[in-house]
C-alpha cells in the first residue's frame, strides 16, 4: 500500500515540475524574444562628420590699407574680394587721388583717411564702388613685410633705373623689404595710378605664386600672428566663421588670385573713375 501512495504522489509531483519549468522557460524566452536578446546586435552607422560646406555666404570684401609715413609716400589703399566657393580673389588698387562724391561733397580718399582713419575710407569705397566693404585692415612697415615672409615673395617685373633692383629692370625675385620699396615707391611715371597698379599686382602674383597647401596648413599659426601686429576690425568670430572657407580655397584653388586696374582719367591732381567700370565691377564681383 505504502508503495501505490509514493507512487500517486510522485506523478503529480514530476508533472507539476515539468509544467512548471515549460511555464517559466517559455515565459523566459518570451522576454528573451521581446527583448531581442536572441537577435544578433545590428551593425552601428557610423556617426556622420560634420562637414563644413563653402557657400556664397562665405564671400567677402576687406579694404587692406599700408600706411608708413616714414617712406614719406602718401598710403596705399587696395580693395579685397574675397569668393571661396569660387576660389577667386581680386585685389584692386585704387590711387590715393580718386575722387568721389561722399555725403554730398566732393573727397579724396587720402584726404578721407588722413581726417577720420581706416573707417572713414571705407565708407569712401562704399560710396565710390555702390557697396559694402565688410573689414578693414591697415598695416604699418612691420606687418605688412611679415605677411610677404609669410607667403614667400614674389618673382615680379620691375622697371629700369629703380634704386634698390637691377638697373637694367626684368623680372628678379623680390623680398618682403624690396615688395615694401616697391609698393611705397614714389616716382612712377604713371604716379599714384602706377602705384596703385604696382601693389594690386604685386599682391596678385604673391598669392599665385606661393604654396597654397602651405598657407592652407599654417593658416591658423599665419592668422595669429599678423593679427596681433595689425590695425583692423576683424574678428576671432570672423576668423572662426570663414577659416575653413579660405583654407579650402588656397588648398584646393589654382591661381586663384587676379587683379584690376582701375579705369578713368586724370584731372589736374585728380583720378575720376569710371563710370561704367565701376558698374561692370560691382556686377562681375560684388553681386552674389
Amino acid at each position: 500500500m505504502a508503495n501505490k501512495k509514493s507512487g500517486r504522489i510522485a506523478v503529480p509531483f514530476l508533472l507539476t515540475i515539468f509544467f512548471g519549468l515549460l511555464i517559466v522557460g517559455g515565459g523566459a524566452f518570451g522576454i528573451y524574444n521581446y527583448f531581442g536578446f536572441n537577435k544578433d546586435a545590428p551593425l552601428e552607422e557610423p556617426t556622420p562628420r560634420a562637414a563644413a560646406i563653402v557657400t556664397e555666404e562665405d564671400n567677402h570684401t576687406m579694404l587692406l590699407i599700408l600706411d608708413e609715413p616714414e617712406q614719406k609716400c602718401s598710403s596705399t589703399f587696395v580693395l579685397m574680394r574675397s569668393k571661396p566657393k569660387e576660389k577667386r580673389l581680386l585685389f584692386i588698387g585704387i590711387p590715393t587721388n580718386t575722387i568721389c562724391i561722399v555725403d554730398g561733397q566732393q573727397e579724396h580718399i587720402k584726404n578721407s583717411y588722413d581726417r577720420g582713419g581706416p573707417q572713414a575710407a571705407v565708407n569712401f569705397v562704399n560710396q565710390c564702388f555702390g557697396i559694402e566693404v565688410d573689414r578693414y585692415m591697415k598695416f604699418d612697415s612691420e606687418s605688412f613685410r611679415k605677411v610677404c615672409d609669410i607667403l614667400g615673395g614674389v618673382t615680379y617685373f620691375v622697371e629700369p633705373d629703380i634704386a634698390g633692383f637691377k638697373k637694367e629692370g626684368g623680372e628678379e625675385y623680390l623680398n618682403s623689404r624690396q615688395i615694401e620699396t616697391l609698393v611705397t615707391y614714389p616716382m612712377f611715371s604713371g604716379r599714384e595710378v602706377q602705384r596703385a597698379y604696382t601693389a594690386s599686382s604685386i599682391l596678385s602674383s604673391m598669392i599665385n605664386q606661393t604654396d597654397g597647401k602651405r598657407i592652407a596648413d599654417n593658416f591658423k599659426t599665419s592668422f595669429d600672428a599678423i593679427i596681433n601686429m595689425v590695425t583692423t576690425d576683424v574678428t576671432s568670430v570672423d576668423y572662426k566663421n570663414r577659416q575653413y572657407a579660405i583654407r579650402s580655397m588656397f588648398e584646393n584653388g589654382t591661381s586663384i588670385a587676379n587683379f584690376l586696374v582701375m579705369d578713368g582719367e586724370t584731372s589736374n591732381d585728380d583720378f575720376i573713375p569710371s563710370e561704367s567700370f565701376l558698374n561692370d565691377v560691382k556686377t562681375a564681383y560684388f553681386e552674389d
